[in-house]
């Protein structure tokens, strides 16, 4: 396989030995336990005009997500399932490693480990984005991009995926005598999702496991290994990346570490995102029963013209009898 060239930065001896002794200790070189994830920040809708999106730092990385939607043909073996297609990508000034063009082999495993992992567990319900079977379906375009490199772009990447999904709604599709067409001024419901999926990277250095490797640790890993991991505990998926080997008893350390700090990741989602999809799904709702109120009202009959011209009649009559009465007193 070919690789990208770009720029790799040597670490230094003395800091890779500085890493290294620390490591041996239980201490990493920021200052964290091996098993400590860096802090978490997600912002949900944080781009106005996509149907869905979210801004997520995971220490100092920084990753935004977001969705857009079309209406296509299915695919011939899923008539009865909508489409999802994951992209990423590098975006130059995020690091000195990355360079402009079209996606490298690193960013097209990035988008290739979030597609398997939402599509594993079936995270996204794909069977409720169908408008016809077998003809017109939703697309969900999930595009990533990596603003700021400062390791572990899986995890960043897949909770900002998972963010912007759950943070998005479906347009209007109007019936057309070619199809459908997308009316984007106005929203359906939120996008289905079946089960959340988060991801926990751990780096192998000097024998030892670290979860959430910075840019310098990932730089001395002798390989990584990435575990998706639902909501109700199941593994969606297993990435190794690198050259280096792992141990079965590794892996099998690896994927319980990952079991247990998932929990962290899928609580950020419920602290920072959830509240977000409960406040879109109350607005749509609302504003259902508006239009539905609106609608009624539009059909209530008009008041019968016949009455209101008696009525007037009558007020007229009532106003001559007044002023018959008061001429014949004179």
């Amino acid at each position: 396989m070919s690789i990208t060239p770009s720029f790799q930065p040597v670490v230094p001896k003395l800091k890779r030995y500085t890493m290294e002794t620390l490591l041996s200790r239980g201490v990493r070189l920021d200052g964290r336990k091996l098993d400590e994830v860096r802090k978490i920040e997600i912002v949900p809708g944080y781009i106005e005009r996509a149907e869905g999106s979210a801004l997520v730092r995971l220490g100092q990385t920084i990753v935004l997500a977001g969705v857009k939607t079309d209406i296509v043909a299915p695919f011939p073996d899923t008539p009865n399932e909508g489409v999802l297609v994951v992209h990423a990508e590098f975006v130059p000034l995020a690091s000195p490693t990355f360079e402009p063009g079209p996606p490298d082999e690193n960013a097209i495993e990035l988008a290739r480990v979030i597609d398997r992992s939402l599509r594993e567990i079936k995270a996204v319900a794909l069977d409720q984005l169908v408008l016809e079977p077998g003809k017109h379906v939703w697309r969900l375009f999930v595009d990533i991009y990596v603003l700021n490199h400062d390791g572990n772009l899986f995890d960043a990447s897949m909770l900002a995926a998972m963010a912007a999904l759950l943070s998005a709604r479906l347009p209007v599709a109007v019936k057309t005598e070619d199809g459908y067409r997308v009316d984007r001024s106005r929203f359906t419901r939120v996008v289905p999702v079946n089960r959340r999926v988060v991801t926990v990277t751990l780096a192998k250095i000097a024998g030892k496991l670290v979860v959430d490797p910075t840019y310098e640790e990932e730089q001395v890993a002798d390989t990584r290994m990435v575990v998706a991991v639902s909501d109700d505990g199941r593994i969606a998926g297993i990435q190794k990346t690198g050259m280096g080997d792992l141990e079965y008893r590794e892996v099998l350390s690896a994927v319980a570490i990952a079991v247990n700090k998932a929990s962290i990741y899928h609580k950020a989602l419920e602290d920072m995102v959830l509240p977000y999809r409960a406040k879109m799904e109350e607005e749509l709702r609302t504003e259902k029963t508006e239009e539905a109120a609106e609608g009624a009202a539009e059909l209530q009959p008009a008041p019968h013209r016949e009455h209101e011209e008696s009525v007037e009649i009558a007020e007229v009559a009532d106003e001559e009898g007044q002023s018959g009465g008061e001429g014949s007193g004179e």
